[in-house]
């Protein structure tokens, strides 16, 4: 270990009653250094991270912070010292404003306004703009990550831990931030970062540490390597390749939306103009954009949980845009929100009864009393035919890693034999492997027949699995282009507005009077 270390792990382990989180782990970060920690969901890189930062307390071993012997007992001890940390599943209250938020953390006297006006500043300099007085409840899941970092920036901390920060930024607010990150780093400020996007680790660490099943697995310099060599590192072999056989089957509408225009009821919303799509039998349609666009608004419109004018959104030819999410899903509607927990899945509840959230009409309930055993038979299952790594049908959502709690969301919309499935950030802050997955997953399912609509802010993920990509921007929808009559540059461009909305073909096939 080195004796100019900023901070120095010593055999941290940390056990909890079915699982070993950290197994004799030892790292060193020194000053100015941006180090990765790599592994796939469960390896035990967010359990060290809350050690560090004092959300969780390890079993054995010792920390030393500029060379002194720490025990951190808190996170406003940590911060104290002068550590930050970005969650990934953030921890902001959303009836409060995001200056309330940012306020909560601060361990000195403030005044609110003089407050908004610094967050305001540093969020536009950083190039994550935030309207300090905007309440957190309204803002969609790239908006409340960018709340997250700009909080720990504003806290001037000597350590910054990251725990994937641009799951949901854009590929130009990525690149705004890693000049950030680097002109942190060049000011003496030491980074660890957890990602699962290995191009990133590769074009920002100086180093990285490899974690399996809670031990430290080998340590390797970003650079010296490829994403490729960086996967086989993490999950022990050959990171596998997407395969997207055609469609054999009839070609059809199965979702088709007509001129959709919805005033949102945010006032700090996006409005919906003119939104037309289709979505046929056996194919990925890909939407693509910045996150505050409209996309809470379009998915609350498909999914039900907003209802439209009648003749405005269509499902195997029948309308249903006056139907509620309810209705919707008992023709063959499934829903994927892009928030896992507390939307998908009820974090303190096990997975037996999270099935019954959307699967209740699988049998499991009669005269309105539910069966239990059915619910568990439905869960095991589900665990079993989608590899989700946990204690079993009794452990509770919040248990499991982001990776396997969307392998257990997505296998059970899945598992109730859709017509259309909607899914919202399919792979947000998911290891390679489990990517991979559900990418599979996805494409295997639309090459049954069903029709699947992804909207997602990463390009890279909606040019492997879709068949044809559309771009919304400010409300308004592009027309889709085949996978192969574009590029991420014409996307990108178009993420920004640029296209004309009122060259805009109509897709469905209900044209109006």
């Amino acid at each position: 270990m080195s004796q100019s270390a900023r901070l120095q792990l010593l055999h941290i382990s940390k056990r909890y009653p079915s699982v070993v989180a950290n197994d004799d782990v030892s790292l060193s970060v020194e000053p100015g250094e941006i180090h990765a920690i790599l592994g796939e969901n469960g390896a035990g890189k967010s359990t060290l991270m809350k050690i560090i930062y004092g959300a969780v307390k390890a079993d054995a071993g010792e920390m030393l912070w500029n060379g002194r012997q720490v025990a951190i007992a808190s996170p406003a001890q940590a911060r104290k010292l002068g550590i930050g940390m970005v969650f990934q599943h953030f921890s902001l209250f959303e009836t409060l404003s995001v200056v309330e938020n940012i306020a909560l953390v601060l361990d000195e006297p403030f005044d609110l306004p003089a407050l908004a006006a610094r967050v305001k500043e540093v969020s536009e300099r950083y190039g994550l703009p935030l309207d300090p007085y905007r309440s957190v409840h309204s803002l969609s899941v790239g908006e409340r990550q960018r709340v997250e970092i700009v909080r720990c920036l504003l806290q001037d901390p000597k350590l910054l831990i990251l725990d994937e920060p641009t799951s949901v930024l854009t590929p130009q607010a990525v690149q705004k931030l890693f000049e950030t990150l680097r002109r942190l780093a060049s000011e003496g400020v030491s980074i660890l970062y957890i990602s699962h996007k290995l191009h990133e680790i590769k074009s920002l660490c100086d180093s990285a540490t490899i974690m399996r099943g809670g031990k430290v697995t080998g340590t390797a310099i970003p650079r010296d390597e490829t994403p490729a060599s960086l996967a086989r590192m993490m999950i022990g072999r050959e990171l596998p390749v997407c395969e997207a056989p055609a469609f054999t089957g009839l070609v059809k509408p199965v979702l088709e939306v007509d001129r959709l225009s919805l005033a949102s009821a945010d006032p700090f919303g996006t409005s919906l103009s003119h939104v037309s799509l289709t979505v046929n039998a056996g194919e990925i349609l890909g939407i693509a954009g910045i996150s505050g666009n409209g996309q809470a608004e379009l998915l609350a419109a498909l999914s039900g949980e907003n209802t439209v004018d009648r003749e405005t959104i269509w499902l195997a030819g029948e309308a249903i845009g006056h139907l509620d999410a309810g209705q919707r899903r008992s023709k063959g509607l499934v829903f994927v929100p892009e928030e896992r927990l507390g939307r998908g899945a009820v974090p303190a509840q096990s997975l037996t009864r999270n099935a019954l959230l959307t699967a209740h009409r699988q049998d499991m309930k009669h005269w309105g009393l539910v069966s239990y055993s059915k619910a568990k038979a439905f869960a095991e299952q589900c665990i079993a035919r989608f590899d989700v790594r946990c204690g079993g049908p009794d452990a509770l959502a919040r248990s499991l890693s982001g990776g396997n709690l969307q392998k257990f969301i997505v296998g059970r919309e899945i598992m109730l034999a859709p017509r259309l499935m909607i899914v919202a950030q399919p792979t947000w802050g998911v290891d390679v492997g489990a990517a991979a997955f559900l990418r599979q997953t996805l494409l295997d399912l639309s090459r049954t027949g069903v029709a699947i609509l992804v909207i997602s802010e990463e390009l890279e993920e909606l040019f492997e699995i879709s068949d044809r990509i559309a771009v919304l921007a400010a409300g308004q929808l592009s027309a889709a282009q085949p996978k192969a009559a574009t590029n991420a540059e014409s996307v990108g461009l178009q993420m920004s507005g640029l296209f004309n909305e009122t060259a805009q073909p109509t897709e469905s096939g209900h044209a109006p009077a």
